[in-house]
Protein backbone atom coordinates (compact mmCIF):
# COMPACT_ATOMS: atom_id res chain seq x y z
CA UNK A 1 0.00 0.00 0.00
CA UNK A 2 1.71 3.57 -0.80
CA UNK A 3 0.12 6.73 1.14
CA UNK A 4 0.96 9.57 -1.08
CA UNK A 5 1.13 13.04 1.41
CA UNK A 6 3.37 15.26 2.80
CA UNK A 7 4.21 14.89 6.32
CA UNK A 8 5.49 18.21 7.15
CA UNK A 9 4.75 19.20 10.68
CA UNK A 10 6.86 19.03 13.00
CA UNK A 11 6.83 18.01 16.84
CA UNK A 12 7.30 21.62 17.58
CA UNK A 13 4.28 22.63 15.56
CA UNK A 14 2.06 20.59 17.75
CA UNK A 15 -0.62 22.29 19.73
CA UNK A 16 0.03 20.50 22.56
CA UNK A 17 3.46 19.63 22.24
CA UNK A 18 5.63 16.36 22.69
CA UNK A 19 4.37 15.78 25.87
CA UNK A 20 2.92 12.26 26.69
CA UNK A 21 -0.88 12.27 25.05
CA UNK A 22 -3.44 9.65 25.15
CA UNK A 23 -3.47 7.75 22.77
CA UNK A 24 -0.50 9.58 21.20
CA UNK A 25 3.02 7.31 19.30
CA UNK A 26 5.81 9.20 18.44
CA UNK A 27 6.60 11.70 21.46
CA UNK A 28 4.61 9.45 24.02
CA UNK A 29 5.68 5.19 24.47
CA UNK A 30 2.24 4.79 25.15
CA UNK A 31 -0.40 3.36 22.78
CA UNK A 32 -2.25 4.63 20.09
CA UNK A 33 -5.96 4.24 21.23
CA UNK A 34 -8.72 3.76 18.84
CA UNK A 35 -12.33 3.28 18.97
CA UNK A 36 -14.92 1.08 16.91
CA UNK A 37 -18.68 0.81 17.75
CA UNK A 38 -21.63 -1.29 16.32
CA UNK A 39 -24.66 -2.56 17.42
CA UNK A 40 -25.28 -5.93 19.47
CA UNK A 41 -28.23 -7.53 20.76
CA UNK A 42 -30.89 -5.42 19.54
CA UNK A 43 -34.04 -6.58 17.45
CA UNK A 44 -32.84 -4.48 14.55
CA UNK A 45 -29.57 -4.48 12.68
CA UNK A 46 -26.66 -5.92 14.38
CA UNK A 47 -23.21 -5.55 13.55
CA UNK A 48 -21.14 -7.25 16.10
CA UNK A 49 -18.42 -8.41 13.36
CA UNK A 50 -17.37 -5.11 13.14
CA UNK A 51 -15.86 -4.67 16.84
CA UNK A 52 -14.73 -8.13 16.23
CA UNK A 53 -12.79 -7.45 13.35
CA UNK A 54 -11.27 -4.36 14.82
CA UNK A 55 -9.80 -6.55 17.84
CA UNK A 56 -8.68 -9.38 15.50
CA UNK A 57 -6.63 -6.56 13.23
CA UNK A 58 -5.17 -5.18 16.63
CA UNK A 59 -4.07 -8.42 17.27
CA UNK A 60 -2.78 -8.57 13.95
CA UNK A 61 -0.67 -5.37 14.22
CA UNK A 62 0.39 -5.77 17.76
CA UNK A 63 1.85 -8.74 16.85
CA UNK A 64 3.69 -7.78 14.01
CA UNK A 65 5.34 -4.78 15.76
CA UNK A 66 2.91 -2.29 16.34
CA UNK A 67 2.32 1.29 14.79
CA UNK A 68 5.89 2.42 14.45
CA UNK A 69 7.02 0.17 17.23
CA UNK A 70 3.50 1.24 19.97
CA UNK A 71 0.62 -0.76 20.16
CA UNK A 72 -2.67 -0.38 18.77
CA UNK A 73 -5.48 -0.24 21.72
CA UNK A 74 -8.86 -1.27 20.30
CA UNK A 75 -11.92 -0.11 22.31
CA UNK A 76 -15.16 -0.96 21.64
CA UNK A 77 -18.65 0.29 22.27
CA UNK A 78 -22.52 -1.23 21.75
CA UNK A 79 -24.30 1.96 20.56
CA UNK A 80 -27.62 -0.53 21.09
CA UNK A 81 -28.99 1.10 18.01
CA UNK A 82 -30.22 3.76 20.84
CA UNK A 83 -29.81 7.84 20.35
CA UNK A 84 -28.21 8.10 23.87
CA UNK A 85 -26.41 5.70 23.79
CA UNK A 86 -24.69 6.61 20.52
CA UNK A 87 -23.69 9.98 22.31
CA UNK A 88 -22.07 8.05 24.80
CA UNK A 89 -19.94 5.81 23.04
CA UNK A 90 -18.86 9.04 21.32
CA UNK A 91 -18.34 10.85 24.85
CA UNK A 92 -16.52 7.36 25.98
CA UNK A 93 -13.99 8.04 22.48
CA UNK A 94 -12.83 11.47 24.19
CA UNK A 95 -13.07 10.25 27.68
CA UNK A 96 -10.51 7.12 26.75
CA UNK A 97 -8.15 8.96 24.75
CA UNK A 98 -9.20 7.59 21.08
CA UNK A 99 -7.71 9.59 18.33
CA UNK A 100 -10.40 8.18 15.84
CA UNK A 101 -13.12 5.98 16.09
CA UNK A 102 -13.04 3.84 12.79
CA UNK A 103 -14.65 1.10 11.38
CA UNK A 104 -18.10 1.58 12.62
CA UNK A 105 -21.73 1.21 12.27
CA UNK A 106 -24.88 3.71 13.72
CA UNK A 107 -27.79 4.91 12.66
CA UNK A 108 -27.57 7.57 15.20
CA UNK A 109 -24.96 10.14 13.34
CA UNK A 110 -26.99 13.43 14.59
CA UNK A 111 -26.46 12.20 17.94
CA UNK A 112 -22.37 11.57 17.97
CA UNK A 113 -21.36 13.55 15.39
CA UNK A 114 -21.13 17.07 17.22
CA UNK A 115 -19.14 15.40 20.28
CA UNK A 116 -16.49 14.03 17.69
CA UNK A 117 -16.39 17.20 16.08
CA UNK A 118 -15.94 19.12 19.37
CA UNK A 119 -13.22 16.72 20.42
CA UNK A 120 -11.49 16.67 16.35
CA UNK A 121 -11.65 13.04 16.53
CA UNK A 122 -11.70 11.94 12.87
CA UNK A 123 -14.54 9.20 12.07
CA UNK A 124 -12.72 6.62 9.47
CA UNK A 125 -14.98 4.49 7.36
CA UNK A 126 -17.92 4.97 8.79
CA UNK A 127 -21.12 2.28 7.06
CA UNK A 128 -22.09 5.30 5.89
CA UNK A 129 -26.24 5.03 6.68
CA UNK A 130 -26.10 9.12 7.43
CA UNK A 131 -26.15 12.41 5.75
CA UNK A 132 -23.75 13.45 8.66
CA UNK A 133 -21.48 10.91 7.67
CA UNK A 134 -20.83 12.55 4.39
CA UNK A 135 -21.18 15.99 5.85
CA UNK A 136 -18.93 16.59 8.91
CA UNK A 137 -15.48 17.25 8.45
CA UNK A 138 -14.13 14.75 10.75
CA UNK A 139 -15.71 11.92 9.00
CA UNK A 140 -13.38 10.23 6.32
CA UNK A 141 -15.44 7.57 4.55
CA UNK A 142 -14.07 4.45 2.70
CA UNK A 143 -17.11 3.59 0.16
CA UNK A 144 -20.57 5.55 -0.92
CA UNK A 145 -22.44 4.26 2.15
CA UNK A 146 -26.23 3.84 1.29
CA UNK A 147 -26.72 6.22 -1.54
CA UNK A 148 -24.04 4.88 -3.64
CA UNK A 149 -25.30 1.12 -3.30
CA UNK A 150 -28.84 1.82 -3.21
CA UNK A 151 -28.47 4.12 -6.51
CA UNK A 152 -26.41 1.76 -7.66
CA UNK A 153 -28.70 -1.52 -7.22
CA UNK A 154 -31.45 0.50 -8.88
CA UNK A 155 -29.36 1.27 -12.00
CA UNK A 156 -28.36 -2.64 -11.52
CA UNK A 157 -32.40 -3.24 -11.76
CA UNK A 158 -33.21 -0.97 -14.64
CA UNK A 159 -31.43 -3.45 -16.99
CA UNK A 160 -33.74 -6.23 -16.13
CA UNK A 161 -36.47 -5.19 -14.15
CA UNK A 162 -39.71 -3.38 -15.77
CA UNK A 163 -41.54 -2.72 -12.68
CA UNK A 164 -39.18 -2.75 -9.37
CA UNK A 165 -40.76 -3.05 -5.39
CA UNK A 166 -38.92 -1.43 -2.38
CA UNK A 167 -39.40 -3.39 0.73
CA UNK A 168 -37.34 -1.25 3.37
CA UNK A 169 -37.05 -0.36 7.07
CA UNK A 170 -39.47 2.31 8.43
CA UNK A 171 -37.22 4.33 9.62
CA UNK A 172 -35.97 8.10 9.07
CA UNK A 173 -32.36 5.86 7.67
CA UNK A 174 -35.02 4.08 5.30
CA UNK A 175 -36.59 6.62 4.31
CA UNK A 176 -33.60 8.15 2.21
CA UNK A 177 -33.91 4.36 0.43
CA UNK A 178 -36.60 5.27 -2.14
CA UNK A 179 -35.15 8.62 -2.96
CA UNK A 180 -31.54 6.86 -4.35
CA UNK A 181 -33.13 3.63 -5.69
CA UNK A 182 -35.26 5.52 -7.62
CA UNK A 183 -32.26 7.87 -8.73
CA UNK A 184 -30.47 4.67 -10.31
CA UNK A 185 -34.03 3.83 -11.80
CA UNK A 186 -34.32 6.80 -13.71
CA UNK A 187 -30.99 7.19 -15.01
CA UNK A 188 -31.71 3.15 -16.40
CA UNK A 189 -34.87 4.80 -18.36
CA UNK A 190 -37.52 2.92 -15.33
CA UNK A 191 -40.06 4.37 -12.79
CA UNK A 192 -39.85 4.56 -9.48
CA UNK A 193 -40.06 1.52 -7.41
CA UNK A 194 -43.50 1.20 -5.32
CA UNK A 195 -42.06 2.17 -2.12
CA UNK A 196 -43.12 -0.78 1.22
CA UNK A 197 -41.89 0.46 4.30
CA UNK A 198 -42.32 -1.56 7.11
CA UNK A 199 -40.82 -2.63 11.24
CA UNK A 200 -37.10 -3.90 10.68
CA UNK A 201 -38.03 -5.89 13.88
CA UNK A 202 -40.96 -8.13 12.76
CA UNK A 203 -40.91 -11.69 13.17
CA UNK A 204 -43.33 -12.12 10.05
CA UNK A 205 -43.68 -10.70 6.45
CA UNK A 206 -45.93 -12.36 4.68
CA UNK A 207 -48.57 -9.16 4.28
CA UNK A 208 -45.51 -7.07 2.52
CA UNK A 209 -44.63 -9.97 0.62
CA UNK A 210 -48.00 -10.10 -0.87
CA UNK A 211 -48.52 -6.49 -1.68
CA UNK A 212 -44.75 -6.49 -3.06
CA UNK A 213 -45.47 -9.42 -5.71
CA UNK A 214 -49.22 -7.83 -6.16
CA UNK A 215 -50.23 -8.28 -9.72
CA UNK A 216 -46.60 -8.34 -11.13
CA UNK A 217 -46.42 -8.94 -14.78
CA UNK A 218 -43.24 -10.61 -16.32
CA UNK A 219 -40.07 -8.87 -15.48
CA UNK A 220 -40.87 -7.36 -12.13
CA UNK A 221 -38.35 -7.44 -8.97
CA UNK A 222 -38.75 -6.76 -5.38
CA UNK A 223 -35.99 -5.82 -3.80
CA UNK A 224 -35.80 -6.12 0.13
CA UNK A 225 -33.55 -3.59 1.92
CA UNK A 226 -34.08 -4.71 5.40
CA UNK A 227 -30.52 -5.30 6.83
CA UNK A 228 -30.99 -8.72 9.64
CA UNK A 229 -34.93 -9.10 9.04
CA UNK A 230 -34.21 -9.74 5.11
CA UNK A 231 -34.02 -13.53 5.92
CA UNK A 232 -37.17 -12.92 7.89
CA UNK A 233 -39.06 -11.25 4.57
CA UNK A 234 -37.17 -14.19 2.34
CA UNK A 235 -39.01 -16.58 4.39
CA UNK A 236 -42.23 -15.24 4.34
CA UNK A 237 -41.78 -14.93 0.33
CA UNK A 238 -40.86 -17.95 0.18
CA UNK A 239 -43.98 -19.58 2.25
CA UNK A 240 -46.54 -17.67 -0.26
CA UNK A 241 -45.90 -20.93 -2.57
CA UNK A 242 -44.75 -21.52 -6.16
CA UNK A 243 -48.47 -20.35 -7.15
CA UNK A 244 -47.38 -16.49 -6.49
CA UNK A 245 -46.00 -14.64 -9.89
CA UNK A 246 -42.94 -15.08 -10.92
CA UNK A 247 -40.60 -12.21 -9.63
CA UNK A 248 -36.71 -11.68 -9.63
CA UNK A 249 -35.89 -10.76 -5.53
CA UNK A 250 -32.68 -8.85 -5.44
CA UNK A 251 -31.15 -6.76 -2.35
CA UNK A 252 -28.07 -4.88 -1.68
CA UNK A 253 -25.16 -6.36 0.34
CA UNK A 254 -25.22 -6.78 4.08
CA UNK A 255 -29.09 -7.38 3.48
CA UNK A 256 -28.24 -10.59 1.69
CA UNK A 257 -25.25 -12.74 1.47
CA UNK A 258 -23.57 -16.05 1.22
CA UNK A 259 -24.99 -17.27 4.48
CA UNK A 260 -28.13 -16.00 3.98
CA UNK A 261 -28.43 -17.53 0.58
CA UNK A 262 -27.03 -21.19 2.36
CA UNK A 263 -29.70 -21.62 5.40
CA UNK A 264 -32.63 -20.26 2.66
CA UNK A 265 -31.38 -23.23 0.15
CA UNK A 266 -28.54 -22.39 -1.44
CA UNK A 267 -29.18 -23.30 -5.21
CA UNK A 268 -32.91 -24.26 -3.94
CA UNK A 269 -32.90 -21.05 -2.28
CA UNK A 270 -35.83 -17.79 -3.79
CA UNK A 271 -32.29 -16.22 -4.09
CA UNK A 272 -30.98 -18.08 -6.71
CA UNK A 273 -30.81 -15.14 -9.57
CA UNK A 274 -31.30 -12.64 -7.16
CA UNK A 275 -29.73 -9.37 -8.07
CA UNK A 276 -27.26 -7.55 -5.35
CA UNK A 277 -25.08 -4.64 -5.30
CA UNK A 278 -22.19 -4.05 -3.17
CA UNK A 279 -19.21 -1.50 -2.51
CA UNK A 280 -16.31 -4.74 -2.57
CA UNK A 281 -15.67 -7.19 -4.68
CA UNK A 282 -16.66 -10.79 -3.98
CA UNK A 283 -15.51 -12.61 -0.86
CA UNK A 284 -14.34 -14.65 -3.37
CA UNK A 285 -11.81 -12.54 -4.45
CA UNK A 286 -8.02 -13.09 -3.87
CA UNK A 287 -7.94 -9.53 -2.89
CA UNK A 288 -9.35 -10.65 0.21
CA UNK A 289 -6.89 -13.53 1.63
CA UNK A 290 -4.94 -11.05 3.46
CA UNK A 291 -7.93 -10.36 5.89
CA UNK A 292 -9.23 -13.77 5.93
CA UNK A 293 -5.87 -14.95 6.92
CA UNK A 294 -5.89 -12.40 10.02
CA UNK A 295 -9.75 -13.69 11.01
CA UNK A 296 -8.12 -17.38 10.89
CA UNK A 297 -5.11 -16.96 12.96
CA UNK A 298 -6.55 -14.19 15.66
CA UNK A 299 -10.24 -14.74 15.68
CA UNK A 300 -10.53 -18.27 14.50
CA UNK A 301 -13.88 -19.87 16.34
CA UNK A 302 -15.17 -16.04 16.64
CA UNK A 303 -18.88 -16.72 15.14
CA UNK A 304 -19.14 -12.65 15.23
CA UNK A 305 -17.16 -12.34 12.13
CA UNK A 306 -18.64 -13.39 8.76
CA UNK A 307 -15.81 -12.21 6.51
CA UNK A 308 -18.18 -11.81 3.82
CA UNK A 309 -20.21 -9.32 5.34
CA UNK A 310 -19.86 -5.60 4.19
CA UNK A 311 -19.58 -4.39 7.84
CA UNK A 312 -16.47 -6.24 8.73
CA UNK A 313 -15.06 -5.81 5.09
CA UNK A 314 -15.58 -2.08 5.78
CA UNK A 315 -13.58 -2.10 9.10
CA UNK A 316 -11.18 -4.41 7.42
CA UNK A 317 -10.38 -1.48 4.63
CA UNK A 318 -10.65 1.46 7.52
CA UNK A 319 -8.42 -0.14 9.79
CA UNK A 320 -5.92 -0.81 6.70
CA UNK A 321 -6.29 3.11 5.40
CA UNK A 322 -5.43 3.80 9.62
CA UNK A 323 -2.25 1.90 9.69
CA UNK A 324 -1.03 2.93 6.69
CA UNK A 325 -1.46 6.60 7.21
CA UNK A 326 -0.05 6.27 10.79
CA UNK A 327 3.22 4.00 9.66
CA UNK A 328 3.45 6.91 7.14
CA UNK A 329 3.80 9.60 9.94
CA UNK A 330 6.81 8.12 11.10
CA UNK A 331 8.61 9.59 14.32
CA UNK A 332 5.18 12.35 14.61
CA UNK A 333 3.37 11.74 17.72
CA UNK A 334 -0.57 10.41 16.91
CA UNK A 335 -3.34 12.45 18.53
CA UNK A 336 -6.20 13.38 16.80
CA UNK A 337 -5.35 16.47 15.32
CA UNK A 338 -2.30 15.61 13.90
CA UNK A 339 -4.01 12.33 12.18
CA UNK A 340 -6.24 14.83 10.97
CA UNK A 341 -3.99 16.57 9.52
CA UNK A 342 -2.48 13.66 8.02
CA UNK A 343 -6.04 12.58 6.32
CA UNK A 344 -6.55 15.85 5.04
CA UNK A 345 -3.55 15.32 3.00
CA UNK A 346 -3.82 11.80 1.60
CA UNK A 347 -4.50 12.36 -2.20
CA UNK A 348 -4.17 8.42 -3.16
CA UNK A 349 -3.50 5.67 -0.79
CA UNK A 350 -4.04 2.03 -2.06
CA UNK A 351 -6.38 -0.83 -0.11
CA UNK A 352 -5.28 -3.52 -3.20
CA UNK A 353 -7.67 -3.67 -5.00
CA UNK A 354 -10.68 -3.61 -2.53
CA UNK A 355 -11.51 -0.23 -3.46
CA UNK A 356 -10.37 2.89 -5.65
CA UNK A 357 -7.20 4.39 -4.12
CA UNK A 358 -8.66 6.85 -1.52
CA UNK A 359 -8.13 10.23 -0.72
CA UNK A 360 -9.70 12.99 1.44
CA UNK A 361 -8.45 16.68 0.03
CA UNK A 362 -10.47 18.94 -1.46
CA UNK A 363 -9.47 17.90 -4.98
CA UNK A 364 -10.93 14.06 -4.05
CA UNK A 365 -14.45 15.27 -2.92
CA UNK A 366 -16.91 14.20 -5.16
CA UNK A 367 -19.59 16.91 -6.12
CA UNK A 368 -22.83 14.85 -4.50
CA UNK A 369 -25.48 17.48 -3.39
CA UNK A 370 -25.85 17.03 0.18
CA UNK A 371 -22.72 14.65 0.06
CA UNK A 372 -19.58 16.95 0.30
CA UNK A 373 -17.65 14.69 2.33
CA UNK A 374 -17.90 11.69 -0.60
CA UNK A 375 -14.98 10.58 -1.94
CA UNK A 376 -15.70 7.35 -3.08
CA UNK A 377 -18.91 6.42 -5.02
CA UNK A 378 -18.30 3.54 -6.82
CA UNK A 379 -20.32 -0.11 -6.84
CA UNK A 380 -19.86 -3.56 -7.51
CA UNK A 381 -22.61 -6.00 -9.32
CA UNK A 382 -23.61 -9.20 -8.07
CA UNK A 383 -25.94 -12.18 -8.68
CA UNK A 384 -26.45 -15.57 -7.12
CA UNK A 385 -25.60 -18.09 -9.29
CA UNK A 386 -25.83 -21.88 -8.47
CA UNK A 387 -26.30 -20.72 -4.90
CA UNK A 388 -23.11 -18.79 -4.75
CA UNK A 389 -23.04 -14.54 -4.88
CA UNK A 390 -20.56 -13.89 -8.24
CA UNK A 391 -19.66 -10.66 -10.07
CA UNK A 392 -22.47 -9.66 -12.37
CA UNK A 393 -19.47 -7.89 -14.43
CA UNK A 394 -15.94 -7.38 -13.72
CA UNK A 395 -14.52 -4.63 -11.73
CA UNK A 396 -16.12 -1.30 -10.44
CA UNK A 397 -19.21 0.88 -11.42
CA UNK A 398 -18.66 4.45 -10.82
CA UNK A 399 -22.24 6.20 -9.31
CA UNK A 400 -20.57 9.66 -9.28
CA UNK A 401 -22.50 11.47 -12.27
CA UNK A 402 -25.78 9.84 -11.21
CA UNK A 403 -25.65 11.10 -7.55
CA UNK A 404 -24.37 14.37 -8.88
CA UNK A 405 -28.21 15.10 -9.84
CA UNK A 406 -30.44 16.40 -7.58
CA UNK A 407 -32.72 13.69 -5.45
CA UNK A 408 -36.16 15.47 -5.44
CA UNK A 409 -38.35 13.60 -2.50
CA UNK A 410 -40.63 12.83 -5.56
CA UNK A 411 -37.59 10.74 -7.22
CA UNK A 412 -37.99 13.10 -10.59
Amino acid sequence: MAVLFAVTTTCAALISGCGALPGSAGGSPGPVVVMTWAPDGTKSTNMPGMPAMAQAFAAHINDVGGLNGHELKVITCNDHNDTVEAAKCAQRAQDEGAVAVIGSYSEHAGNFTSALESASIPYIGGYGLTQEEFQSPMSYPVNGGLPALLTGSGKQLADSCSKVSLVRPDTMVGDQFPLFLDAGLKAGGRPAATDLPTADDSTEYTGVAQRAIGRAPTGSCVSAVLGDRTDTFVDSFRRLGDDVPKVRLASVIGSVQQSLINSTGGTSSPLENAFATGWYPPTSDPKWDEMKAVVKKYAFGDNRIDVADPGVQTTWVAYSVFAEIVRAMGDEAVTSMTLKRALDKTTSISTGGLTPDLGWSNDNMLPVPGHPRMVNAKVVYQVVRDGQLVAARPGFVDMAATLARPVNQDGR
